[in-house]
């Protein structure tokens, strides 16, 4: 995944939405892979420095494990079990809802995963990859 750009975009500013919610609900975020979480949601939101510190941590923290590794989300859809897309990032968009915050990128995966789930699509990542979120 990190080799992708498009992937790594994506799933930062999935993690920038949900800092923001978090935020907006007044929570005080640590550090979250070993970055500070203004870094992360910045990031997300286009900004230059501090894309560059993300990718450099994650490339940095890559190198401390293994390429077979696989989150659970993952290896339940290759499993064809359902997922907790909708505990998950279901959840981040539900409360940003809440909060009047669009949280797009989180939107677009829970739709595809569960589009997954149903059997309307094959597990790819051009799904993510050809996404125009703006």
């Amino acid at each position: 995944m990190l080799q992708s750009e498009p992937l790594r975009r994506f799933s930062t500013r999935l993690g920038s939405e949900a800092i923001r919610v978090g935020q907006a609900h007044g929570y005080q975020l640590e550090e979250i892979l070993h970055l500070p979480p203004e870094t992360i949601a910045r990031a997300g939101e286009g900004d230059e420095a501090a894309t560059r510190a993300c990718d450099e941590q994650r490339f940095e923290d890559a190198k401390r494990t293994s390429s077979a590794q696989r989150p659970s989300m993952g290896q339940d859809m290759q499993k064809g079990r359902r997922t907790e897309i909708e505990f998950l990032n279901g959840f981040v968009v539900r409360e940003g809802e809440k909060l009047g915050l669009a949280c797009n990128a989180n939107a677009a995966l829970t739709d595809i995963v569960k589009r997954v789930e149903r059997g309307e699509l094959a597990p790819d990542p051009r799904h993510v990859t050809e996404l125009r979120l703006n």
